[in-house]
């Protein structure tokens, strides 16, 4: 009987270190999956947030853009609007068609410096996109998540004769809330 005993924990004691290294197998798997995934993957994961934070160095500067007889794309955004980083890469792309012929400025409203635009242009919810024709006109404002066929044909109908300004709001969008530690209502989530 004792040494059916002793058979039977040798057999215990032998899977067990054979169950530790099958468990530390497949967590190294798991692991090797997760890393994989996200360097093969990173443009979707990331795409969005790198394009928001690219903005501002891609921006014409506005009082240029204003001057320079040129149509302007101007978009009010934050890094951390989902609804902005949503619409990220169909702005880059409109970037990428059309800025040869029309200026587009990014202005975060997290940055104090444009205080003066955020409340020019009545910035209370983002992304908020203003459309002007070449002669600064605000033809266009768009406030929230759209679609890029309106905008497209947006700017297709910019140097067309209109006689105000035409508003589009979606329900998807973040709200600016007053932030004590700016001045002038910097945002926050809504």
């Amino acid at each position: 009987m004792f040494e059916v005993r002793k058979s039977l924990l040798m057999q215990f004691e032998n899977r067990e270190p054979l169950l530790n290294k099958n468990s530390k197998a497949i967590i190294v798997f798991f692991i090797a999956i997760v890393i994989t995934s996200l360097i093969l993957f990173k443009n979707i994961f990331f795409q969005s947030t790198f394009l928001l934070k690219n903005f501002g160095e891609l921006s014409v500067d506005p009082a240029i853009a204003f001057k320079n007889n040129k149509p302007t794309f101007l978009e009010f955004y934050a890094e951390w609007c989902e609804v902005c980083k949503e619409m990220a890469p169909k702005v880059s792309a409109l970037r990428d068609e059309y800025e040869k012929d029309i200026n587009f400025v990014f202005l975060n409203v997290d940055n104090p410096k444009w205080g003066n635009y955020i409340k020019r242009f009545d910035v209370n919810g983002i992304p908020q996109v203003n459309l002007f024709d070449k002669k600064g006109n605000l033809k266009f404002t768009f406030i929230g998540k759209q679609e890029e066929k309106t905008i497209r044909e947006s700017i297709a109908n910019l140097e067309k004769e209109t006689k105000s300004n035409e508003e589009v709001i979606n329900a998807e969008v973040s709200v600016i809330k007053e932030n004590k530690n700016n001045k002038f209502m910097p945002r926050s989530h809504g």
